[in-house]
């Protein structure tokens, strides 16, 4: 999604949170953001200055959430 207007990527976001993570060369940041059009929350990946981008729209960050929790028990109850 680098440089497409994804309706997103304008100037009237406003910042409602953010999250910074670093893990060995990797560099993740979450913003969740709104604007007119709604509320999502941006994952960027940044290595070694290359960044790629999702977007989760606001209706779906209780799924992903979910998911991700159902994959770390999952993980863990095979250890």
């Amino acid at each position: 999604m680098n440089g497409m207007n994804d309706g997103y990527g304008n100037g009237s976001d406003k910042v409602l949170a953010s999250e910074k993570i670093v893990s060995g060369r990797k560099i993740f940041f979450l913003d969740y953001k709104e604007n007119s059009r709604g509320r999502v929350l941006k994952i960027t990946e940044d290595v070694g200055g290359r960044r790629d981008t999702i977007m989760v729209p606001d209706e779906a960050l209780d799924d992903f959430a979910d998911a991700l929790e159902r994959i770390l028990n999952s993980d863990s109850a095979s250890e």
